[in-house]
Protein backbone atom coordinates (compact mmCIF):
# COMPACT_ATOMS: atom_id res chain seq x y z
CA UNK A 1 0.00 0.00 0.00
CA UNK A 2 1.47 3.34 -1.06
CA UNK A 3 2.12 5.82 1.70
CA UNK A 4 0.59 9.30 1.56
CA UNK A 5 2.98 12.17 2.20
CA UNK A 6 1.35 15.00 4.11
CA UNK A 7 2.69 18.51 3.70
CA UNK A 8 2.60 20.40 6.98
CA UNK A 9 1.12 23.88 6.91
CA UNK A 10 3.61 26.66 7.71
CA UNK A 11 3.47 27.96 11.26
CA UNK A 12 2.48 31.53 11.97
CA UNK A 13 5.50 33.66 12.81
CA UNK A 14 4.32 35.79 15.72
CA UNK A 15 6.76 38.64 15.06
CA UNK A 16 5.64 38.94 11.41
CA UNK A 17 2.01 38.54 12.44
CA UNK A 18 2.35 41.45 14.84
CA UNK A 19 3.73 43.80 12.17
CA UNK A 20 0.29 45.11 11.20
CA UNK A 21 1.17 48.80 11.20
CA UNK A 22 4.35 48.17 9.21
CA UNK A 23 2.29 46.38 6.60
CA UNK A 24 -0.31 49.16 6.55
CA UNK A 25 2.38 51.82 6.07
CA UNK A 26 3.71 49.91 3.04
CA UNK A 27 0.49 50.62 1.11
CA UNK A 28 1.24 53.79 -0.86
CA UNK A 29 -2.37 54.59 -1.69
CA UNK A 30 -4.32 57.36 0.06
CA UNK A 31 -4.83 56.20 3.68
CA UNK A 32 -8.54 56.84 3.22
CA UNK A 33 -8.58 53.95 0.74
CA UNK A 34 -7.06 51.49 3.22
CA UNK A 35 -9.61 50.00 5.59
CA UNK A 36 -9.44 47.81 8.64
CA UNK A 37 -7.05 44.93 9.10
CA UNK A 38 -8.96 41.81 8.10
CA UNK A 39 -6.69 38.84 8.73
CA UNK A 40 -3.25 37.39 8.09
CA UNK A 41 -1.98 34.08 6.72
CA UNK A 42 1.32 32.22 6.85
CA UNK A 43 2.90 31.77 3.42
CA UNK A 44 6.03 30.00 4.65
CA UNK A 45 8.61 30.05 7.42
CA UNK A 46 8.78 33.61 8.78
CA UNK A 47 6.61 34.76 5.86
CA UNK A 48 3.18 36.28 6.59
CA UNK A 49 0.66 38.13 4.41
CA UNK A 50 -1.58 40.76 6.02
CA UNK A 51 -4.94 41.63 4.43
CA UNK A 52 -6.61 45.04 4.69
CA UNK A 53 -10.02 46.15 3.43
CA UNK A 54 -9.91 48.19 0.23
CA UNK A 55 -11.97 51.39 0.18
CA UNK A 56 -11.18 52.36 -3.42
CA UNK A 57 -14.35 53.30 -5.39
CA UNK A 58 -15.32 50.46 -7.72
CA UNK A 59 -13.28 47.83 -5.83
CA UNK A 60 -15.91 46.48 -3.49
CA UNK A 61 -14.77 43.20 -1.94
CA UNK A 62 -11.09 43.66 -2.88
CA UNK A 63 -8.27 43.51 -0.32
CA UNK A 64 -4.82 44.99 0.07
CA UNK A 65 -2.32 42.18 0.60
CA UNK A 66 1.07 42.98 2.15
CA UNK A 67 3.61 40.20 2.61
CA UNK A 68 6.29 40.65 5.28
CA UNK A 69 9.20 38.51 6.42
CA UNK A 70 12.30 38.45 8.63
CA UNK A 71 15.54 36.54 8.67
CA UNK A 72 16.24 33.86 11.25
CA UNK A 73 17.16 35.06 14.76
CA UNK A 74 16.20 38.64 13.87
CA UNK A 75 13.24 40.67 15.05
CA UNK A 76 13.54 43.16 12.18
CA UNK A 77 10.56 42.71 9.81
CA UNK A 78 10.75 43.85 6.18
CA UNK A 79 8.13 44.15 3.44
CA UNK A 80 8.34 41.78 0.48
CA UNK A 81 5.49 43.02 -1.73
CA UNK A 82 2.19 44.88 -1.76
CA UNK A 83 -0.65 43.97 -4.09
CA UNK A 84 -4.40 44.46 -4.51
CA UNK A 85 -6.25 41.13 -4.68
CA UNK A 86 -9.92 40.17 -5.11
CA UNK A 87 -11.64 38.77 -2.06
CA UNK A 88 -14.32 36.05 -1.99
CA UNK A 89 -17.08 38.60 -2.73
CA UNK A 90 -15.11 40.91 -5.02
CA UNK A 91 -16.62 42.41 -8.16
CA UNK A 92 -14.62 41.01 -11.07
CA UNK A 93 -14.65 41.77 -14.77
CA UNK A 94 -16.21 39.02 -16.90
CA UNK A 95 -13.89 36.43 -18.35
CA UNK A 96 -12.21 37.23 -21.63
CA UNK A 97 -14.02 35.85 -24.66
CA UNK A 98 -12.33 35.63 -28.10
CA UNK A 99 -13.59 38.23 -30.55
CA UNK A 100 -15.11 35.66 -32.92
CA UNK A 101 -17.28 34.36 -30.06
CA UNK A 102 -18.46 37.85 -29.11
CA UNK A 103 -19.83 38.70 -32.55
CA UNK A 104 -23.56 38.92 -33.12
CA UNK A 105 -25.54 39.18 -36.35
CA UNK A 106 -25.45 42.73 -37.62
CA UNK A 107 -22.27 43.74 -35.76
CA UNK A 108 -20.32 44.34 -38.97
CA UNK A 109 -20.48 48.04 -39.83
CA UNK A 110 -19.31 50.29 -42.64
CA UNK A 111 -15.54 50.06 -43.01
CA UNK A 112 -15.20 47.06 -40.65
CA UNK A 113 -13.12 44.03 -41.69
CA UNK A 114 -14.18 40.56 -40.52
CA UNK A 115 -11.53 37.90 -41.28
CA UNK A 116 -12.88 34.37 -41.70
CA UNK A 117 -10.89 31.62 -39.91
CA UNK A 118 -9.13 29.13 -42.15
CA UNK A 119 -10.88 26.27 -40.31
CA UNK A 120 -14.38 27.78 -40.56
CA UNK A 121 -16.81 24.83 -40.72
CA UNK A 122 -19.18 26.87 -42.88
CA UNK A 123 -16.73 26.84 -45.80
CA UNK A 124 -14.91 24.22 -47.85
CA UNK A 125 -12.23 24.62 -50.56
CA UNK A 126 -13.64 25.52 -53.95
CA UNK A 127 -12.32 22.33 -55.55
CA UNK A 128 -14.16 20.18 -52.98
CA UNK A 129 -17.57 18.87 -53.97
CA UNK A 130 -19.95 20.88 -51.83
CA UNK A 131 -23.07 18.90 -52.59
CA UNK A 132 -24.74 21.81 -54.34
CA UNK A 133 -24.97 21.05 -58.09
CA UNK A 134 -25.01 24.73 -59.04
CA UNK A 135 -21.80 25.34 -57.09
CA UNK A 136 -20.02 22.13 -58.07
CA UNK A 137 -20.58 22.83 -61.75
CA UNK A 138 -18.83 26.19 -61.46
CA UNK A 139 -15.81 25.08 -59.43
CA UNK A 140 -15.19 21.56 -60.65
CA UNK A 141 -11.48 22.08 -61.37
CA UNK A 142 -8.67 23.24 -59.10
CA UNK A 143 -7.88 26.91 -59.64
CA UNK A 144 -11.24 27.87 -61.08
CA UNK A 145 -14.02 29.78 -59.36
CA UNK A 146 -13.90 30.89 -55.74
CA UNK A 147 -11.21 29.64 -53.38
CA UNK A 148 -13.86 28.60 -50.83
CA UNK A 149 -17.58 27.89 -51.02
CA UNK A 150 -20.20 27.16 -48.41
CA UNK A 151 -20.17 23.66 -46.98
CA UNK A 152 -23.35 21.58 -46.54
CA UNK A 153 -23.22 22.52 -42.83
CA UNK A 154 -22.94 26.21 -43.69
CA UNK A 155 -25.91 26.08 -46.06
CA UNK A 156 -27.97 24.12 -43.56
CA UNK A 157 -27.29 26.64 -40.78
CA UNK A 158 -28.07 29.52 -43.15
CA UNK A 159 -31.36 27.99 -44.23
CA UNK A 160 -32.38 27.36 -40.63
CA UNK A 161 -31.47 30.91 -39.59
CA UNK A 162 -33.39 32.47 -42.47
CA UNK A 163 -36.44 30.26 -42.03
CA UNK A 164 -36.72 30.92 -38.29
CA UNK A 165 -36.12 34.67 -38.64
CA UNK A 166 -37.86 37.57 -40.35
CA UNK A 167 -37.65 35.82 -43.73
CA UNK A 168 -39.73 32.83 -42.66
CA UNK A 169 -43.44 32.05 -42.34
CA UNK A 170 -43.58 32.95 -38.64
CA UNK A 171 -42.49 36.57 -39.10
CA UNK A 172 -45.13 39.08 -37.88
CA UNK A 173 -45.64 40.52 -41.39
CA UNK A 174 -46.20 37.04 -42.74
CA UNK A 175 -48.64 36.07 -40.00
CA UNK A 176 -50.68 39.23 -40.61
CA UNK A 177 -50.91 38.69 -44.38
CA UNK A 178 -53.81 36.83 -46.05
CA UNK A 179 -53.38 33.08 -46.02
CA UNK A 180 -53.09 32.89 -49.81
CA UNK A 181 -50.53 35.72 -50.02
CA UNK A 182 -47.43 33.49 -50.04
CA UNK A 183 -44.20 34.39 -51.82
CA UNK A 184 -44.12 31.23 -53.93
CA UNK A 185 -47.14 32.49 -55.92
CA UNK A 186 -46.05 36.14 -56.01
CA UNK A 187 -44.87 37.73 -59.25
CA UNK A 188 -42.21 39.68 -57.34
CA UNK A 189 -40.58 36.49 -56.01
CA UNK A 190 -37.12 35.86 -57.54
CA UNK A 191 -36.02 32.30 -56.84
CA UNK A 192 -32.43 31.64 -55.73
CA UNK A 193 -30.18 29.32 -57.73
CA UNK A 194 -28.75 26.13 -56.28
CA UNK A 195 -30.08 23.99 -53.47
CA UNK A 196 -31.25 26.99 -51.42
CA UNK A 197 -33.61 27.87 -54.27
CA UNK A 198 -35.85 25.02 -53.19
CA UNK A 199 -36.85 27.04 -50.16
CA UNK A 200 -35.82 30.67 -50.71
CA UNK A 201 -35.89 33.56 -53.11
CA UNK A 202 -35.49 37.34 -53.10
CA UNK A 203 -38.34 39.84 -52.88
CA UNK A 204 -38.41 42.38 -55.72
CA UNK A 205 -41.37 44.51 -54.65
CA UNK A 206 -40.09 48.02 -54.02
CA UNK A 207 -43.05 48.87 -51.77
CA UNK A 208 -42.51 46.07 -49.23
CA UNK A 209 -40.11 45.94 -46.24
CA UNK A 210 -38.57 42.76 -47.72
CA UNK A 211 -37.48 44.37 -51.00
CA UNK A 212 -34.04 43.04 -51.88
CA UNK A 213 -34.08 40.53 -49.02
CA UNK A 214 -34.17 36.73 -48.93
CA UNK A 215 -37.61 35.30 -48.12
CA UNK A 216 -38.89 31.75 -47.84
CA UNK A 217 -41.43 30.32 -50.28
CA UNK A 218 -44.10 30.26 -47.56
CA UNK A 219 -43.32 33.78 -46.33
CA UNK A 220 -45.96 36.37 -47.09
CA UNK A 221 -46.97 40.00 -46.88
CA UNK A 222 -49.65 42.40 -47.98
CA UNK A 223 -47.69 43.36 -51.10
CA UNK A 224 -48.45 40.07 -52.91
CA UNK A 225 -48.79 40.65 -56.65
CA UNK A 226 -52.16 38.91 -56.87
CA UNK A 227 -53.94 40.67 -54.03
CA UNK A 228 -56.88 42.52 -55.59
CA UNK A 229 -59.07 44.87 -53.62
CA UNK A 230 -62.50 45.30 -55.16
CA UNK A 231 -63.71 48.86 -55.34
CA UNK A 232 -67.14 49.25 -53.81
CA UNK A 233 -69.57 52.05 -54.78
CA UNK A 234 -71.53 53.40 -51.85
CA UNK A 235 -75.16 54.46 -52.53
CA UNK A 236 -75.81 58.18 -52.69
CA UNK A 237 -77.20 59.58 -49.43
CA UNK A 238 -80.94 60.50 -49.48
CA UNK A 239 -81.99 64.11 -49.99
CA UNK A 240 -83.03 65.75 -46.72
CA UNK A 241 -85.27 68.83 -46.53
CA UNK A 242 -85.21 71.13 -43.54
CA UNK A 243 -88.79 72.32 -42.97
CA UNK A 244 -88.08 74.07 -39.70
CA UNK A 245 -86.71 77.17 -41.31
CA UNK A 246 -88.70 79.21 -43.84
CA UNK A 247 -87.01 81.89 -45.86
CA UNK A 248 -89.08 85.00 -46.43
CA UNK A 249 -88.99 86.27 -50.02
Amino acid sequence: MASVTRIASPKIDQICAAAVELARAAITEDPAHVGEHLTFAAEGDRLVTHYFACELPGYRGWRWAVTVTRVARSKHVTVCETVLLPGPEALLAPGWVPWHERLHPGDLGVGDLLPTPAEDDRLVPGYTLSGDPAVDEAVWELGLGRSRVMSPLGRSETAERWYEGDAGPDAPISQAAPRAARCVSCGFYLQLAGSLGRMFGVCGNVYTPDDGKVVSRDHGCGGHSEILIEETTLPAPPTIYDDNVVDSI
